[in-house]
């Protein structure tokens, strides 16, 4: 990552901090200069884009003391101190605390630009080690939300890696509720665009003028969206609802831009919730251009066990916020929920989820009644495709142990007296669901 980096010059004595930067200045770097430690300190922070050049014999807050404060702030700040002749001891003192090199008074050039040339490049590096530790987490952050186990999200998992790192415009598609934006953030929480903006917008949200204002400008506030996005991720959603005059301004900005692409555009498609294709609505050239790369996500109800795991995290998380304890889910309710058709996805499961959660502090009403009030007359807790009792049962005791570990914080003694159940039994299911303590701990 290219970054241009500055000099902080520190010294009270105006002919030698002008007489620094002039130097440095001229050897092709930028400065700012300060007349105390004090002063310094009200601008320099933990990631300060650059280095420090300071003296050591200061009034207030001596070269010491703000080395001191300084590496308390970012101890891999490199820090040059200027020492007069005979405060050689002190500045083997400020190396002891955490400067990167000293320098006698009268300066050398050229040394000067040498010191100053390595704590540039020292700097450079840990602050994109610092962006890149950054943009990891974020992603590692976002790919966790996309919960469960199930082959179709470990598929999707791997695809949005691959997908992160190419470069081509994405198309996402699925049913309503399905995650599709969630979906969006971590294609670019993943990929090199992930220190760079990501911006969405709805459009089915505006009128056709308002749109095309939003994306391509003039705006009375701010920069259009095409603009804002500049080196990251435009994502358009309902992309379907973009009119024929916009879907060809936005074909216009796509083969306008260079190779790879300034933007990436990640359109997202809800026509398929509606029996429709995204192409259906899209003008065939538009189309292409956007599902270079493409992604369809799952509906829950092919997603397996999935929906236990999704439904206990979702009530956990509700219980907590409503401060009592999360339903217990019986294996006839498992069922129900592995059964239901899930018309809503997860939009649906979590309304139900936070709804049984109110429940339960009320203590009335059942997940079965939830399933049924949020179907039609002919989708009540009923999926057209059975599944064998095996799966059930084993989804079932998969969400149970996996629950009572998570209450226990993983004590296997508290596990295996509360599900009557010998060690080696509770380890072998353990093993075969893929489920581990150190997880929970």
């Amino acid at each position: 990552m290219s970054r241009k980096l500055k000099i902080a010059i520190v010294d009270d004595e105006p002919d030698m901090r002008e007489s620094i930067s002039q130097w440095l200045v001229l050897s092709g770097f930028d400065t700012e200069t300060f007349a105390s430690a004090e002063d310094a300190l009200k601008v320099i922070g933990a990631d300060w884009p650059g280095i420090v050049v300071s003296d050591i014999r200061m009034p207030g807050m001596d070269g010491i003391a703000f080395l001191k404060r300084l590496m308390g702030l970012d101890s891999s700040l490199p820090v040059i101190m200027i020492t007069g002749h005979g405060d050689v001891p002190i500045a083997v003192e400020a190396m002891r605390i955490g400067a990167m090199d000293f320098m006698e008074k009268p300066f050398d050039p050229d040394r000067m630009t040498q010191l100053a040339k390595k704590g540039t490049q020292m700097r450079r590096m840990t602050l994109d080690n610092r962006d890149l530790r950054r943009d990891l987490s974020e992603g590692q952050q976002v790919m966790s939300k996309l919960i469960g186990s199930s082959p179709v999200m470990e598929r999707l998992r791997e695809d949005i890696l691959d997908l992160g790192q190419a470069d081509g415009h994405v198309l996402i598609d699925g049913e309503t509720g399905t995650g599709k934006t969630l979906v969006a953030h971590a294609l670019h929480a993943v990929g090199p665009r992930a220190s760079k903006k990501f911006v969405p917008v709805s459009c089915a949200a505006y009128n056709d003028e308002a749109l095309a204002a939003r994306l391509f400008g003039p705006i009375e506030d701010g920069l259009p969206a095409v603009e804002e996005t500049r080196g990251g991720t435009l994502c358009l959603e309902d992309i379907e609802a973009l009119s024929e005059p916009l879907q060809a301004r936005l074909l216009a900005f796509i083969s306008e831009q260079g190779s790879p692409a300034d933007t990436r555009i990640i359109a997202i498609s809800n026509a398929r919730g509606e029996g429709r294709k995204a192409e259906d609505s899209l003008r065939p050239d538009l189309f292409y251009r956007l599902s270079a790369l493409q992604i369809t996500l799952p509906p829950l109800r092919a997603r397996g066990e999935d929906i236990l795991q999704l439904f206990t995290r979702m009530s956990e998380q509700f219980a907590d916020e409503y401060g009592c304890e999360p339903p217990q889910v019986s294996a006839q309710e498992a069922a129900q929920l592995l059964q239901a058709p899930w018309p809503g996805n997860i939009r649906q499961l979590i309304n139900v989820a936070e709804r049984a959660v109110l429940q339960n502090r009320r203590g009335t009403g059942s997940i079965a009644s939830l399933l049924m009030a949020d179907g039609d007359d002919n989708q009540q807790a009923t999926t057209t495709e059975g599944k064998p009792l095996k799966e059930y049962v084993e989804s079932f005791e998969k969400m149970l142990i996996d629950n009572t570990m998570r209450r226990h914080k993983g004590s296997i003694a508290s596990v295996m007296d509360e599900l009557c159940l010998p060690r080696r039994t509770l380890n072998e299911k353990m093993a075969k669901y893929g489920l581990q303590r150190s997880d929970y701990l």
